[in-house]
């Protein structure tokens, strides 16, 4: 499918959107990050040749559902990753769109309403025989009591929040009193239940996958803690991805992974592919890895539409095996196409 889509290219926007929809300013700011995927995805869309109309959304569903009908896009290429300032909201404006019977990228409303919420996560995957860390959910308003058979050390998140969001360094815990201070955090300050989970040591690996029916998992990634003790925790915090300066203090980086034993990319790959599946991902997706040094694999996150700028995981694994960044994103715009029965729409 090589021929010329309408495409709307659908954001999300902490502001509200130009009234004249003229975006030229934060794509012409090279030095604004926060737009580095809305414009690498924009920028490929017009080289590959289609019509593209932007589309950010604020606080407010009546421009896109007004645009939608009056464009009559074939395809609306979502980047949605919050609405109303909230992040959970993500799985409803994919809902929108299945209403309007619109095609779109990605996961369905579906997948992400289950990739949100971390506890049913690992309770599917763990229902599939992929392992997972050992976990429990405290929950607001209730007693914090651990499990005699939960042991230290542990890690403490938000259940429903993505891309390390409430994960800091104290967010590892040894004791009883560490634990309910921070579970109390992220109660009281993120308004939110808190999942904890058994710290898995070992190397943080990232494995993305493409595809709906017949998947291919692309090159392994890795997070490199360059300049953290030997004896401290690997934490892959919300500093560690995000703080340049962070980054640069500890020598953290992500690389592609080697000294992968014979078997282990195998291994991986079939791990992914079935809680791929297991999650109904579509697409393409993302998952957080921990590897022990005797190889045993655990699932950490699972992430539906993962950033797709040019410098972020994706982008990299796809282009380490010649899938170039235009081709990763006509392979997506594709996926979406096949999956709601127009791959032969002209």
């Amino acid at each position: 499918m090589k021929h010329k889509l309408k495409v709307i290219l659908l954001f999300s926007m902490a502001v509200p959107p130009p009234p004249d929809n003229d975006f030229s300013k934060w794509l012409d700011d090279k030095g604004n990050e926060d737009w580095d995927a809305e414009r690498d995805v924009f920028q490929a869309l017009n080289r590959l040749g289609h019509e593209v109309k932007m589309l950010g959304i604020h606080d407010d569903l009546n421009p896109l559902i007004k645009t939608v009908k009056e464009y009559k896009p074939d395809v609306v290429f979502n980047l949605v990753e919050y609405f109303l300032d909230n992040d959970i909201y993500d799985k409803n404006i994919t809902g929108i769109l299945e209403l309007l019977e619109v095609p779109y990228t990605g996961s369905d409303s579906t997948a992400l309403a289950v990739c949100r919420n971390k506890d049913l996560t690992k309770k599917i995957l763990k229902f599939h025989r992929i392992k997972v860390p050992s976990f429990t959910v405290f929950a607001r308003n209730k007693r914090i009591r651990r499990s005699k058979h939960f042991h230290f050390p542990m890690i403490v998140k938000p259940l429903k929040e993505d891309a390390s969001v409430g994960i800091a360094r104290s967010s590892f815990v040894e004791n009883d009193k560490d634990l309910e201070e921070r579970v109390r955090y992220i109660h009281e300050s993120l308004k939110m239940d808190a999942i904890v989970e058994e710290y898995i040591d070992g190397r943080e690996l990232y494995v993305s996958v493409l595809g709906n029916d017949r998947l291919q998992v692309l090159p392994v990634r890795e997070m490199i803690f360059g300049q953290v003790p030997q004896d401290e925790p690997r934490v892959a915090t919300y500093k560690a991805k995000w703080d340049d300066e962070y980054r640069k203090k500890w020598g953290i980086s992500n690389v592609f992974a080697d000294r992968l034993q014979d078997g282990t990319n195998k291994t991986l790959e079939i791990i992914c592919k079935k809680a791929y599946r297991s999650l109904m991902l579509k697409g393409y997706g993302r998952f957080d890895i921990r590897m022990r040094e005797n190889k045993e694999i655990f699932i950490i996150e699972a992430n539906p539409n993962p950033l797709l700028a040019h410098n972020d995981e994706v982008a990299q694994s796809a282009e380490k095996i010649d899938i170039s960044y235009d081709n990763l994103i006509q392979k997506i715009l594709t996926f979406a196409m096949r999956d709601n029965g127009f791959e032969g729409r002209s």
